[in-house]
Parts: structure tokens; C-alpha cells; sequence
């Protein structure tokens, strides 16, 4: 009698799928949700520059100032005190005014929070008498644009005290002229004529 013999072969362990085993992506994978330098630059986002101020360093700040010769320049200037603002002469208005205003050295400065701002340093008087107050804020000026530091009158000393910053780091300065800098500085306080406000005042009319 022919014995049949019966091979019984088992199935092999059903494998889990890939899918089932790896865990789900993370939707806020930083690594892919993060734009990197040349998507901002080409975006065309541009931070635009609509005021300008004219003033001192505020004491507290730490500030830089441009190093540029492009980015400073000799002004007229008339300061009305009642009012704390600063008007730009043309040099034509101040031959008129002599006595009334002052010529500054116009800086272009920067403190860490990013903000530009016009720093009017006083030059000496034509008669060549120098002032302390005078002489420490361009030395002062002069130090900042090679490092930061902080500005702080002592009224004692009758001079300006510097105070520098343990940082190295460089200003990033913003892409705009000298020239336009200025225009937005003083786009209403611009006196170019004998009968602007300001004149008429100064002259009581």
C-alpha cells in the first residue's frame, strides 16, 4: 500500500508594514517650516524708513555712528527751544540770519534697537573758541564709529562723558542715502525762503 505522505508548510509571520510602524510626521518640523535668508530676500519684504529723528544720543543708548564721510556733513541749523525741533538752513537763509543759528557737524547714528536717528554735533564758533561740551561730543562721535558707547553730559565735568559697550558686534545700517536720510529728517522743518514761519518769528512779525 502506497503511503502518501503530507508536507504541511506553514505561512511566514505576516511583517508589519512600514507605515504601520513609523510614526507621523511632525507638522511643526522646524527643520521644514523654517525660511531660510534667500526666501526673505526674495520676497521683496522691505523695511521702509518714514522718520528720522534729530537729536542727541539718548544717554541710555548705546549708539554707533556711520563711519562714512558720505553720511555726515557741515549744517546751519536754528534750534527753537520753546518747541525742542531742529530746522535745516540753506547757507542763503543763514547769511541772513547771523547770530541765530548754529553750524552743526550732522552725524548719522544707530543705537541697538536698529533706529537711525540725525545727531547734530556743534562745531566751534567762527571766532575758534572751543567748548568742552563741544570738543567731547565729536570725540565722542569719533569713538562711536568704531565702537559702541553711551553718551551722558556731566554737567560737573561741563563735558561729555563716553561710556563703551563690551560687544564687538557690527550695525546693520540701512540702504539709504545720506541725502534722503535728511529729506525725511526735516521734510517740514526746511527753511529756504525770508518768509518761512520760522524767520517771521524770529523776527516778531
Amino acid at each position: 500500500m502506497n503511503t502518501v505522505k503530507t508536507h504541511i508548510v506553514s505561512e511566514p509571520d505576516a511583517q508589519p508594514s512600514e507605515s504601520a510602524t513609523a510614526p507621523a510626521a511632525d507638522p511643526f518640523d522646524l527643520t521644514k517650516l523654517r525660511l531660510d535668508q534667500s526666501f526673505v530676500e526674495s520676497a521683496g519684504v522691505k523695511k521702509l524708513l518714514t522718520t528720522v529723528p534729530v537729536r542727541k544720543p539718548n544717554p541710555q543708548d548705546f549708539v554707533r555712528v556711520h563711519p562714512s564721510p558720505e553720511y555726515r556733513a557741515a549744517l546751519a541749523v536754528i534750534e527753537l527751544k520753546e518747541d525742542r525741533e531742529i530746522y535745516l538752513l540753506t547757507p542763503q537763509i543763514a547769511r541772513e540770519l547771523p547770530g541765530e543759528f548754529m553750524m552743526v557737524m550732522m552725524f548719522t547714528t544707530i543705537n541697538r534697537q536698529g533706529v537711525v536717528h540725525l545727531w547734530p554735533a556743534r562745531l566751534p564758533a567762527p571766532d575758534g573758541r572751543i567748548m568742552e561740551w563741544h570738543r567731547s561730543a565729536s570725540e565722542a562721535a569719533d569713538m562711536a564709529m568704531r565702537r559702541w558707547v553711551r553718551v551722558k553730559a556731566n554737567m560737573s565735568l561741563g563735558a561729555y562723558e563716553v561710556i563703551e559697550a563690551a560687544t564687538t558686534a557690527e550695525p546693520e545700517w540701512p540702504a539709504v542715502p545720506f541725502q534722503e536720510l535728511l529729506r525725511i529728517a526735516f521734510r517740514d522743518r526746511l527753511v529756504d525762503r525770508l518768509d518761512h514761519p520760522v524767520i517771521k518769528r524770529l523776527r516778531g512779525e
